[in-house]
């Protein structure tokens, strides 16, 4: 669970939303932005609003790459794994990555600095290997590009 868990204002999000049509998407987003991720707690009060099983409201969430359950890191490294970036070295690219963070795809550094993150098409395919730090897309990785863009992050 996040640390800044608050229900009341899971609640106010999930009212935001109260009687729009097919509301539970934007909730979740919208819950994602305010807690980092969407927690367990949020997911029985969503279900309830929206009169929805716990389990439906779960595999949506669990369905789309971009939800999390825990909160991330402070950055967020998307290393793109679709075809012309494995044409390109991301499999190699993504082991150096993780020996170097000393994490698997999917987790969060023990100091919560970086959370590594598989990605599915940048739209950068002209540039791969191609990741997305932090919201801003980077292309023509290279395992020292890489590595000088993680020395920069606090």
């Amino acid at each position: 669970m996040p640390e800044d868990w608050d229900a009341d204002r899971a609640a106010a999000v999930i009212a935001a939303h109260a009687g729009r049509e097919g509301a539970l998407l934007p909730i979740l987003h919208d819950l994602q932005a305010a807690f980092g991720c969407i927690p367990p707690q949020a997911i029985r009060l969503l279900a309830e609003a929206l009169n929805l099983s716990r389990a439906e409201v779960h595999g949506v969430v669990s369905f789309y790459h971009d939800f999390r359950e825990h909160p991330p890191g402070r950055h967020v490294l998307k290393l793109c794994q679709a075809e012309a970036c494995q044409s390109m070295g991301c499999r190699d690219l993504a082991g150096h990555v993780g020996a170097r963070l000393g994490i698997d795809m999917g987790a969060t550094t023990p100091d919560g600095r970086v959370t590594l993150e598989a990605v599915y098409c940048l739209g950068l395919c002209a540039t791969a290997p191609s990741a997305m730090l932090d919201g801003r897309v980077v292309g023509r990785l290279t395992p020292a590009r890489v590595d000088a863009l993680l020395e920069g992050l606090a």
